[in-house]
């Protein structure tokens, strides 16, 4: 384990705010395998109070971020759903790979109700 660290955070460009209260789940990737190993909530800066894989579990290899980013759109009244008709975006994977144990890896979501972008930070 490298002294590296995974961070992120979401900001709401519908609103040009932090988009708080969003679940995120962290998932090692081997093959067809999925296995959880971190969730947080967003704090009303957008981010997690805390690195979501922290220096002790940083290691190289394949990862998954989900944002559940429906309850938030809900909630902040930025799509019209009716009744349990699904979501444009929903869920949000975000499938990436850490080959540097040693460095700091962001992922930041950028989330509107109709499209999402993403990109390594620092």
């Amino acid at each position: 384990m490298g002294k590296g660290k995974l961070t992120t955070h979401v900001l709401d460009t519908a609103s040009g705010r932090p988009a708080a209260g969003i679940e995120i789940k962290l998932y090692r990737v081997s093959g067809n395998s999925h296995r959880k190993i971190a969730e947080a909530v967003t704090n009303d800066d957008g981010r997690t109070d805390t690195p979501i894989l922290p220096e002790n579990k940083f290691a190289a290899g394949t990862y998954e971020l989900i944002f559940f980013a429906g309850d938030y759109l809900r909630r902040a009244k930025l799509v019209k759903a009716k009744g349990d008709a699904p979501l444009f975006l929903d869920q949000i994977p975000i499938r990436f790979g850490i080959d540097d144990e040693s460095t700091h890896y962001h992922v930041p979501l950028l989330l509107s109700p109709f499209g999402y972008s993403t990109y390594r930070g620092s």
